[in-house]
């Protein structure tokens, strides 16, 4: 246990990160609005049942999703019709989708790539801050020469660093506070605390 737990933390942030992402991805492009806490739960819920069953982490893909959308998905059901037919393909036609050709596949990942990166607010991206460009093509890079798993670790400390330099505002100044007396009530939550 205490071997798999570095590992089973690092693929469960991960996981959630890429679940989060590509529910981002879906809202931008239909204009609806994540719900991160529902979207991580169901994410854990689905993960637990799949290890019971000998099954591996599972998290959403932001090409399949964006797929989904730009096919009329617009609600969860299209996710659940999307599952049914993956396994119903893997159960009748697997050896026929073996000899599908890798060629068209990577065609047809690379064309959902190209939508997904959004080329009209491209222009606007190349306006942020030096350091925004720099974060973004670093994280582009590493996603092409290694993996998405490393390019998301690396992308997001540093641009969590990047933020936290960012960060103008003076330490607050703080205190011990006193302790309540018996039987006297809490203050209100809408009073300021010094």
């Amino acid at each position: 246990m205490i071997e798999l737990l570095p590992s089973a933390l690092v693929i469960a942030f991960l996981a959630g990160v890429e679940s989060l992402l590509s529910a981002m991805v879906a809202d931008r492009m239909i204009g609806g609005r994540v719900r991160p806490n529902a979207e991580v739960i169901a994410q854990g819920a689905a993960n637990i049942g799949s290890a019971l069953f000998g099954g591996l982490p599972a998290t959403g893909a932001i090409a399949r999703t964006a797929k989904n959308v730009r096919a009329g998905g617009r609600t969860p059901v299209a996710g659940v019709i999307h599952a049914l037919s993956v396994l119903a393909i893997m159960l009748i036609a697997a050896p026929l989708a073996g000899h599908l050709a890798l060629p068209a596949l990577a065609a047809l990942l690379i064309l959902t790539a190209w939508y997904m990166s959004e080329p009209h607010k491209w222009r606007g991206y190349m306006a942020e801050r030096v350091s925004d460009r720099v974060l973004l093509t670093l994280t582009l890079v590493l996603t092409v020469l290694t993996n998405l798993t490393i390019a998301i670790a690396v992308g997001v400390a540093l641009g969590l660093v990047i933020r936290l330099r960012r960060r103008h505002v003076p330490p607050a100044e703080w205190h011990v506070p006193e302790r309540e007396p018996q039987g006297v009530s809490p203050v209100e939550p809408d009073r300021a605390i010094d």
